[in-house]
């Protein structure tokens, strides 16, 4: 499967922006979905993740009731809804696919057997 994230962008802190990762390549249902993000000079870090369904969801503790991940598997995308924007989240964002059972998410970025490209996301106090 091949993934292309976008909808990043500059924004004041207390903001929105709405990540959209669009999936190309057939079974996109089986698969779970997760977002992780890259600051500068920072390791690659678990934000939210959905189950195959969309079931499932879990997130990071700085992102919980602020970001809402989702998924529409007759359109292949998946999404994530960023509210209450804070300069900490300033990072480049991607979008990970990984065949888990069902119901199942998974936060370890090496679980993960696909990415998309990532985008930059930029929130300014």
């Amino acid at each position: 499967v091949q993934l292309q994230a976008s909808g990043g962008g500059l924004v004041q802190a207390g903001g929105s922006l709405r990540l959209s990762c669009a999936a190309s390549g057939r079974a996109f249902s089986t698969y779970a979905m997760g977002w992780f993000r890259q600051a500068p000079g920072k390791e690659r870090e678990f934000v939210a993740a959905l189950s195959r369904s969309g079931g499932s969801t879990y997130y990071q503790d700085s992102v919980k009731g602020r970001f809402t991940i989702s998924r529409d598997n007759a359109k292949n995308t998946v999404a994530l809804q960023m509210n209450s924007l804070k300069p900490e989240d300033t990072a480049v964002y991607y979008c990970a696919a990984g065949r888990f059972g069902l119901g199942v998410v998974r936060t370890g970025s090496s679980e993960y057997d696909y990415w998309g490209q990532g985008t930059q996301v930029t929130v300014s106090s």
